[in-house]
């Protein structure tokens, strides 16, 4: 009964939704470069593999209408930072040359206004493999006299790959294993993620003596090749490495592909360095240096490489072999320089150098009156401290010397000289005056040095007197606030008083931790004026100035304020609207100003098609409004409304139209073109919506024009407006088009308002699909085209076209078909694999060719006869559905047939009779079950019109539908039990 009602369903149309053909956007990635695939997975869509420099070529297949806009992102993985930080915006991404680093997961956004975006993603692993790399280690447990028996030598390979690589230790063609025998060890070392794998040979012995092969494989994944490097351990006579005399002298041979040979002795040795100076190393500007990195071991010999950090090494800079010599020297290259020696044997060796530059800088003093009394201020018989400070390197060798009235500063009981002051910067001088008296009262002053640098640094004079006060800091009267325009130059001001006076720092109050367009925090400043060029509207804000407590005096900060405002012109919003309606309509439009200084309308100017308008003046507003009390053509056009302020001014403009908007092409038509190839000519069907319809008049008919590209002439079209309502699809069979030329189609709407916006697109042919007759037709799957049948984009996975010779030799067992439905192991059928990477509930769609009804008489029904034979034998096998597709505006598969779990090990018939009311497709649908053992199949579908014959009579092989297939014998009891089954499905 269920089946009854669906084949009822199916004859009912469909009912609008008020969407029409809008349909939101739907994608599928596919990848059409050179992909290739790990063998015991499968092709699917979320997962792409690919060979390091080959083509990476990804394709977001999309549906929709309007047309979705496609954007590829990419958040996974570690691609290419230029990838990263921009969208492409492209059905198909393509990167050439990919590389490892660009693996990871891509995703396809597909959009059209209609539902939510459509994302899909597919993760793309790209497989390497690196050549190998050997490093030898050896240990000597206990050596006595001439015997080496006791070494054990430990061959390390290591590769990068993906997937990870499998390694195989040879001796000549023996395959080593782990603990094969007491000599051997294979392992893998901690934190190596499989990248690595050791050798051991532990306690040399005469038949350790042989050809070592370190091979790689990643399986021939993508169809990379294994890689291997061979090593040579053999017995020759001569003078040990560490400089014992006769026994024997044994080496390792190291070959790679395609490289020359490399011997190494058995006893390698790590390498091992000197260098000609101390760890660090001081220098003055300008000064030539030499460093000596001298090879003091290691066999085979190593090399030695010189590197800077944390800048590249510089360009006055020459290296050759250990020696690196570097001219003219600057602070610039201060720094670690590293000298690092490898051979493969061991661990590197490395010596670092620290090379500093002599240099002074920035020297600071402070005036620190009597801590003790809280005194801001110098008095006679309190206590007065003087400290001097400047950057240096090296800081701890700094030197300082204090002068009065020029004169070395000796010390005594009430004149000290400090350093390191636990209250003042770490290498800091420091001159206290206990108990202040007149005689004290002078200039001073403070001089650093470095031991070896031939220049020296003087502070300021600092004059001590009753004439030292400390300093006070005020803003001019009429400078609290500063207006000024944005472009223009501001000067704000502070005052400061006292002797001496020192610098005045300022900061940004409002906005809070704002900077200064030089990206600094604080300025200082020596005259308190802070000069700010070419104003921008961000500047505006709260600045604070406030007294620096060096190079004066050491006391509580003094500061004040000043508020700088900019002013600038208007910003108003809408910059443009596009104002569609239908005639006699009202509308106001509104000018907005979102921002400016000063923030209201000084003046609003309107100007219809640059004419001035009479519009009220405002009264000190943030916006200006127009109204139209009734459209027609002669209030169409354009509006601009000008705002301006003291500053300068901002316009809206508008465009009011009765103009009706694009229409929007129609991508997803079902097979659009006819072809005529005895005519040499072809048809195409063109389809189409309407943009807003409601927004304006009533469309009274579209105009076609036609023409080939890059070709004079036109034939124009016109196709009368039917449906006003959103979504209505509209089309037109443009006819006797040449084959193969393609064509440009332009379509424009027209209103009582005139012409309105016109769309345009490309027709270019291609190749039709023969697809079956009205009549009838059997498709037995033979030809690799399908007979017109396709895979859905949308599913999970793909039909798999085989036969009994093509079929897979790991086919799972106690499941799917042996040969096609006629027997013959050369017959092909539509077949579904249930094991990995298949999952419970993955879905795999095969939809037929559309097949037209007449056109003549629509009011009549057609009735057309499906049949089809399947096999559905395992103990998992899912559901194996039909159904039927209408083409109308509300498309929709419809369920009309449906069968479930195992039925045997055999073919079977299904007959389906149909009375489709519109163009219809049939799709077969397969739906995994719980396990492997789930495998369907399909053969010899038969699509004709008329009814089903009333006994299923199986067709053969050579015969053209199920109608005309010949009678097979069968028994009379087998007859009277289907006749029965008949008569009571019937009632």
């Amino acid at each position: 009964m269920g089946i009854l009602w669906l084949l009822l369903l199916s004859l009912l149309p469909g009912s609008g939704s008020g969407q029409g053909a809008y349909a939101p956007a739907q994608a599928q990635i596919i990848h059409a470069g050179q992909a290739c695939v790990v063998k015991e997975d499968n092709m699917s869509e979320r997962v792409y593999t690919i060979r390091e420099g080959d083509t990476l070529v990804l394709q977001c297949l999309i549906s929709g209408h309007p047309r979705p806009q496609v954007r590829w992102t990419k958040t996974a993985g570690s691609a290419s930072e230029k990838f990263q930080e921009t969208s492409i915006y492209n059905e198909t991404l393509r990167i050439e040359k990919v590389q490892r680093m660009q693996g990871g997961r891509y995703y396809c956004k597909a959009e059209n206004g209609v539902g939510v975006p459509a994302i899909k993603s597919i993760r793309v692993d790209v497989q390497y493999l690196d050549e190998p790399i050997l490093t030898i280690h050896q240990t000597i447990s206990d050596v006595r006299g001439s015997f080496y028996q006791e070494k054990t030598v430990f061959l390390r390979c290591t590769v990068s790959s993906n997937p990870p690589a499998r390694f195989i230790w040879k001796r000549e063609k023996e395959t080593l294993s782990h603990n094969q025998d007491n000599g051997v060890d294979i392992y893998e070392p901690l934190y190596t993620q499989g990248e690595t794998k050791v050798l051991k040979l532990k306690n040399l012995r005469p038949q350790d003596y042989a050809n070592y092969t370190c091979q790689v494989s990643v399986r021939n994944v993508c169809g990379i090749p294994d890689k291997s490097i061979t090593f040579r351990l053999t017995n020759k006579t001569g003078a040990p490495w560490w400089g014992r005399t006769g026994g024997d002298k044994k080496l390792i041979r190291s070959k790679k592909s395609l490289q020359s040979p490399l011997w190494l002795k058995a006893e390698a040795a790590p390498p091992a360095l000197r260098m000609s100076v101390n760890e660090t190393l001081v220098v003055n500007p300008g000064d030539n240096i030499t460093m000596q990195c001298t090879l003091t071991g290691g066999d085979p010999p190593p090399k030695a490489v010189w590197s800077h950090s944390p800048n590249p090494m510089p360009r006055n800079s020459f290296s050759k072999g250990g020696n690196l010599t570097i001219w003219n020297i600057t602070t610039q290259d201060s720094g670690f320089y590293n000298c690092t020696a490898l051979n493969n044997v061991g661990n590197p060796a490395k010596k670092t150098v620290n090379l500093l530059v002599r240099s002074m800088r920035n020297l600071t003093y402070q005036i620190t009156p009597d801590l003790i009394k809280e005194s801001e201020s110098i008095q006679l018989g309190q206590d007065l401290k003087l400290s001097c400070h400047v950057d240096a390197v090296p800081q701890d060798k700094v030197q300082y010397t204090w002068y009065k009235n020029q004169k070395v500063i000796k010390t005594s009981d009430r004149i000290l000289i400090t350093r390191n002051d636990p209250e003042l910067p770490p290498v800091t001088s420091s001159l206290e005056i206990i108990e202040l008296r007149f005689s004290d009262y002078g200039t001073y002053l403070c001089e650093a040095s470095l031991p070896n640098l031939p220049t020296t640094m003087n502070s300021s004079e600092i004059n001590i007197s009753a004439e030292t006060v400390p300093p006070s800091i005020s803003v001019p009267k009429g400078q609290l606030v500063i207006t000024k325009r944005e472009g223009s130059t501001a000067e704000l001001q502070c005052e400061v008083r006292g002797k001496p006076l020192p610098p005045v720092l300022w900061t940004r109050v409002d906005p809070k931790e704002a900077s200064f367009p030089n990206g600094e925090m604080i300025v200082e400043t020596l005259d308190g004026k802070l000069r700010l060029e070419n104003i921008t509207r961000e500047m505006s804000g709260t600045y604070k100035c406030q007294i620096a407590r060096y190079n004066g005096f050491n006391i509580r900060s003094r500061e004040a304020m000043v508020q700088l405002n900019v002013q600038f012109a208007p910003v108003v919003e809408p910059k443009f609207q596009d104002i569609r309606l239908a005639m006699k309509r009202s509308v106001a439009l509104r000018c907005n100003m979102l921002k400016g200084s000063p923030v209201k309308v000084a003046t609003a100017v309107w100007r219809f098609n640059r004419n001035l308008l009479n519009v009220p003046a405002l009264d000190q507003q943030e916006f200006s409004e127009y109204k139209i009390n009734s459209t027609s053509r002669e209030t169409s056009g354009t509006y601009e409304c000008t705002i301006s302020n003291d500053v300068g001014s901002d316009s809206c403009v508008f465009q009011v139209t009765g103009r009706a908007y694009n229409p929007e092409f129609y991508y997803d038509t079902l097979n659009p073109i006819e072809s005529y190839k005895q005519f040499k000519n072809y048809s195409y069907l063109i389809q189409w919506t309407q943009k807003e319809p409601g927004a304006v008049d009533p469309i009274l008919h579209y105009k076609l024009e036609l023409k080939p590209p890059n070709m004079k002439g036109m034939n124009s079209f016109v196709v009368t407006g039917r449906d006003m309502r959103k979504g209505f699809l509209y089309e037109h069979r443009l006819i006797d088009l040449k084959i193969p030329q393609n064509y440009e189609v332009k379509i424009t709407p027209h209103t009582v308002a005139g012409p309105g916006d016109s769309a345009s697109r490309s027709i270019r042919y291609k190749e039709p699909v023969n697809y079956p007759s009205l009549s009838d037709s059997t498709c037995r799957f033979e030809d690799e085209k399908l007979c017109g049948f396709v895979q859905d984009k949308y599913d999970t996975f793909d039909w798999i076209r085989q036969s009994k010779l093509t079929q897979s030799l790991r086919r799972t067992a106690n499941t799917g078909p042996e040969m096609d439905r006629s027997g013959t192991p050369e017959g092909f059928y539509m077949f579904i694999e249930a094991s990995r990477p298949r999952r419970f509930g993955d879905k795999a769609r095969l939809i037929s060719p559309q097949y037209n009804i007449s056109s003549k008489f629509p009011s009549l029904k057609t009735t057309y006869c499906v049949s089809f034979y399947y096999h559905m034998y395992g103990r998992h096998i899912g559901n194996l559905t039909v159904f039927l597709r209408l083409k109308n505006i509300d498309a929709q598969d419809i369920p009309v047939w449906v069968k479930k779990g195992d039925q045997g090990n055999k073919w079977q018939l299904e007959n389906l009779q149909l009375s489709p009311t519109a163009p219809f497709q049939i799709v077969f649908e397969c739906v995994i079950g719980k396990g492997v053992e789930g495998d369907m199949a399909i053969d010899d579908v038969t699509i004709k019109k008329g009814e089903c014959p009333k006994r299923q009579i199986p067709p053969t092989k050579a015969v053209a539908a199920p109608s005309s297939a010949p009678h097979h014998p069968v028994s009379g009891l087998l007859l009277w039990l289907v006749s029965f089954l008949l008569f009571v499905l019937l009632r």
